[in-house]
């Protein structure tokens, strides 16, 4: 399973941005597909995450200004990030949860990962 992730770049405070995921390869389905935040210095975190029925998980730091979205046909997952704030700054990684056929177990794939920068 490869992660193909776009839409990082640079902001001012205040503005928005939208990144975008796409899963492409050999898989059978993918339950869980997110996105997840490294700022310098800190420890990965989960910013956000949807099951293929639609249940969204977010971080309490993004709560009512982050909006995650999938599209299953085309098993892809968007972030779209408003009100952004310095501390948003850091290297978004797509992740999703993926299994190649229905009798294997279920595993972490991880995509490339794109810089948000916020400048405030």
């Amino acid at each position: 399973v490869q992660l193909q992730a776009s839409g990082g770049g640079l902001v001012q405070a205040g503005g928005s941005l939208r990144l975008s995921c796409a899963a492409s390869g050999s898989f059978a389905s993918i339950n869980v597909m997110g996105w997840y935040r490294q700022a310098p210095g800190k420890q990965r975190e989960l910013v956000a995450a949807v099951t293929s029925g639609g249940t969204t998980n977010y971080a309490d730091s993004v709560k009512g200004r982050f909006t995650v979205s999938r599209d299953n046909a085309r098993n892809t997952v968007s972030l779209q990030m408003n009100s952004l704030k310095a501390e948003d700054t850091g290297v978004y990684y797509c992740q999703a949860n993926a299994r190649t056929s229905a009798w294997r177990s279920w595993s972490q794939y991880w995509g490339q990962g794109t810089q948000v920068t916020v400048s405030s």
